[in-house]
């Protein structure tokens, strides 16, 4: 009787905490300790609380740190999504939090920039070279017509040309080059000169070697520090990194520096909703201080500045390009594990995993945009 009484106070609570867990987890389709792929497999008893105390921010870490596993994370994110879990999972005090800061701060300043340059693009080249396909594309793929991850990401970067009308001796900009997939393609295949902006040294020392015998140079600078006027501009991936204080600014830099009679693509992940927010786990250990735009954001920053030519939503096809990489991680990893350690793995694979989810529940979207200045005559698009 004396053992039971001590045991049930400590117990207790971790019982309630799991008991709340089942009862959210109740109809979408994912269960604990189950057999289905979607399945979470608890392996440490202050998992529950640990959720239930620190919304997403606990469970990624909780994974991080070995405390569960799941086989099909993708798919355990996407179900738990289209269950309406999305907003429930975020406590109230971090969602106070994050508010707070974005609105005393400008999380996204130019004196704030590089951070996460250092924190994650800067991680380390010979990672993302076997993540990603030989373009060193990071981000989403064009899958209309493509069967693999090369095909998808060289038919984007041939759709990104296409649509920004591309021809010889045209001078481009590039906002967020990455490690130099567009600058590469645009420059070899349509004869552009490409000038590319990034602010991640580790991206910048390989796209120079990438595009070295090409007309392009690639840049250390922000994108506030720019000068000069282009034919073209064009930003893939980056505008995720802008902030919402920030949008104004960033819409009239590219007018200021865009060329009368030229074209603008941004290519960018969308948010469905207009809320300033961020994911407390990604936030802190993938993209620090980013925060997704929404289609109101981008209208309103813009207005101002350019005239909207076209709008594509290819939002499903950042699922397939998200499994490709982790694919491809997964395959390869053993080639760079002795540089990093097991935490790093899970924190790549969690996080490529509950993206993909996220997209296949379209609960996030990938926006091609088009503007010009004050083009004359009519514009379309190609698909």
């Amino acid at each position: 009787m004396t053992s039971d009484s001590r045991i049930g106070p400590i117990a207790l609570p971790e019982t309630r905490a799991r008991r709340v867990i089942e009862q959210l987890l109740e109809g979408s389709g994912v269960a604990l300790n189950g057999q289905a792929p979607q399945d979470l497999r608890v392996h440490h008893p202050d998992f529950f609380s640990r959720v239930l105390r620190q919304g997403t921010l606990g469970l990624g870490e909780a994974y991080m740190d070995g405390w569960w596993d799941c086989d099909r994370i993708d798919e355990m994110a996407c179900r738990l999504l289209r269950h309406g879990l999305g907003e429930r999972a975020h406590t109230p005090s971090e969602r106070l939090r994050y508010r707070l800061q974005s609105g005393l701060f400008n999380l996204q300043s130019k004196a704030r920039a590089h951070i996460v340059g250092e924190a994650h693009y800067d991680l380390g080249n010979d990672l993302f070279e076997r993540m990603l396909d030989p373009t060193m594309c990071y981000s989403c793929g064009y899958w209309k017509e493509a069967r693999t991850l090369h095909e998808a990401q060289r038919a984007k970067l041939e759709l990104a040309c296409r649509k920004l009308e591309l021809e010889p001796g045209l001078r481009v900009l590039d906002i967020g080059c990455g490690w130099g997939s567009f600058a590469e393609h645009a420059a070899r295949h349509h004869g552009v000169e490409v000038t590319g902006i990034t602010i991640s040294r580790e991206q910048a020392e390989l796209a120079r070697e990438r595009c070295r015998d090409l007309a392009v140079t690639i840049e250390l600078k922000d994108y506030r520090d720019l000068s000069g006027r282009y034919d073209r501009i064009v930003s893939i991936g980056m505008f995720e990194h802008v902030g919402h204080r920030n949008y104004p600014t960033y819409f009239r830099t590219v007018s200021e520096h865009l060329m009368p009679e030229g074209l603008f693509l941004l290519h960018t992940i969308g948010s469905n909703r207009s809320e300033i927010s961020a994911d407390p786990w990604v936030n802190r250990y993938i993209f620090p201080n980013g925060v997704l735009p929404s289609a109101m954001h981008v209208a309103r920053a813009s207005e101002p500045h350019l005239l909207l030519e076209d709008w594509q939503n290819f939002g499903p096809d950042y699922d397939p390009t998200l499994m490709a990489w982790l694919t491809n991680f997964d395959a390869r990893w053993h080639e760079v594990a002795p540089r990093y350690n097991e935490r790093t793995r899970r924190m790549f694979r969690y996080y490529l995993s509950v993206c993909a989810g996220a997209f296949r529940a379209r609960d996030l979207q990938l926006w091609q945009l088009v503007f010009s200045r004050q083009r004359q005559g009519r514009y379309d698009a190609p698909r």
